[in-house]
């Protein structure tokens, strides 16, 4: 058991990893090549019963209580360890200031851990692969986010993010079987899915569609938008066959093929930006330097429970190669491939294995802030989108670099000639 691990080896203990996801979190051990659990980000209200997401919750205080009892969840039921360990986050770049600090104040405050570091997932992801450059596609519940990063440093301008992920699925998937699904009772009667009230919640339709549901090719996508656009002589393609999806014990819903088939193509479908999830990687790699483009396009990394979804993977390099020769791209870009990797893990647990790896590296403990910082601090975590902790820092620096230059070294003791003074310059 992990809890034992000192006894065993005497040294310092194991720090736990948390990747705290919009809909799911997944918990473990720096220690190991996969999380213990993963439960989902939500937790139940001690007045109403009510289950609530995390990030639902827009009043400070409320949150505050809330991550309480979800933190005591994941340490006493799940990991199973005492709570003086060192705490590694990984989250995402878009992750809410509000979040990130109450978070830190109920580990701090109420949990009193010795320390807490905020690792971002896209660069965790390279940590997995041990690369120090790719192009990081996070495909998750509620946005994509693709985000450069390069020699281990994101390049934070090129970031691009669209609210189109598993979300945007799950109610175009919800209102299509509403409309066209069909649900059969014990008798063999048929009626319509919109007839039965509260059959069909969330997680169904998430297992909709990771059992039945798969991204279709690229040739077989363009004939469904033309006909979507009103194109003339446009015809869809012959759909896939239905299935028979059983509800409960007595009733049996029929998915028609056509809605297995189009469930996706949400993610895909242009805006009135001309912008997609596809059209996300070529837009980053464009608003980076010229020099680092082709290692970016070699080196993409999908990751988010989206981007396991079947066939996904297949269209996105297929519409890259499409969209290079749009008027869009085409002399904008010179790239001639592009390459996947294939991680050592789950996609949708990419993020928390470099987090892990991240966690056993020596410089864990310069790189995190310890409660005695946090307090010193007032409570104030440095944030990558607040410029006063830059400011801060810039000018803590100038001070340091005006005392070393008013300092002269001084001749050392000894019996030789006294050499000259020499002021240090900077």
């Amino acid at each position: 058991m992990p809890m034992f691990d000192t006894l065993a080896y005497g040294g310092e203990k194991t720090p736990v990893v948390f990747d705290i996801g919009t809909a799911y979190t997944k918990c473990g051990f720096s220690s190991e090549c996969s999380p213990r659990k993963i439960v989902p980000s939500t937790v139940k209200k001690a007045k109403t019963g009510e289950l609530v997401n995390i990030y639902d919750i827009s009043d400070r205080e409320e949150l505050y209580r809330l991550l309480i009892d979800f933190v005591h969840l994941l340490y006493f039921r799940h990991v199973l360890v005492p709570k003086e360990r060192r705490v590694v986050i990984v989250e995402s770049v878009f992750t809410p200031t509000m979040f990130r600090e109450t978070l830190a104040g109920v580990l701090f405050k109420h949990y009193e851990v010795p320390s807490v570091v905020f690792v971002p997932a896209h660069l965790m992801a390279l940590f997995t692969l041990g690369i120090p450059s790719g192009l990081v596609m996070d495909c998750g519940y509620k946005q994509t986010i693709v985000l450069p990063v390069y020699e281990g440093i994101p390049v934070l301008k090129a970031c691009q993010a669209l609210p189109f992920a598993s979300k945007a699925v799950h109610n175009y998937l919800d209102a299509q079987l509403r409309e066209h699904g069909i649900v059969r009772d014990s008798q063999g009667e048929e009626k319509p899915l919109s007839s039965v009230k509260d059959i069909v919640d969330e997680n169904i339709l998430e297992d909709i569609k990771v059992r039945c549901c798969f991204v279709t090719k690229l040739d077989r996508a363009q004939q469904i938008h033309a006909v979507s656009a009103g194109i003339k002589d446009a015809e869809l393609p012959a759909p896939p066959p239905d299935v028979q999806y059983p509800l409960d014990g007595a009733n049996t819903l029929t998915i028609p093929g056509k809605i297995r088939e189009h469930t996706f193509e949400i993610l895909f479908e242009r805006d009135s930006e001309e912008q997609s999830v596809s059209t996300l990687l070529l837009d980053a790699i464009i608003q980076c330097p010229i020099d680092i483009r082709k290692t970016l396009a070699e080196n993409i990394i999908l990751i988010g429970g989206t981007c396991m979804s079947v066939g996904f993977q297949h269209r996105i390099l297929t519409e890259l190669y499409s969209l290079l020769n749009s008027p869009r791209y085409k002399n904008r870009l010179a790239l001639k491939s592009f390459k996947f990797h294939h991680p050592p893990s789950k996609r949708n647990c990419v993020a928390w294995l470099g987090g892990a790896i991240f966690g056993i590296q020596e410089i864990l403990s310069t790189r995190s802030i310890s409660r005695d910082q946090y307090t010193k601090n007032h409570c104030m975590l440095p944030d990558w989108c607040s410029l006063y902790d830059y400011e801060e820092s810039d000018n803590h620096s100038a001070i340091l670099l005006k005392k070393e230059a008013s300092k002269e070294v001084l001749p050392s003791v000894s019996k030789s000639p006294r050499s000259p003074v020499v002021a240090k310059k900077v």
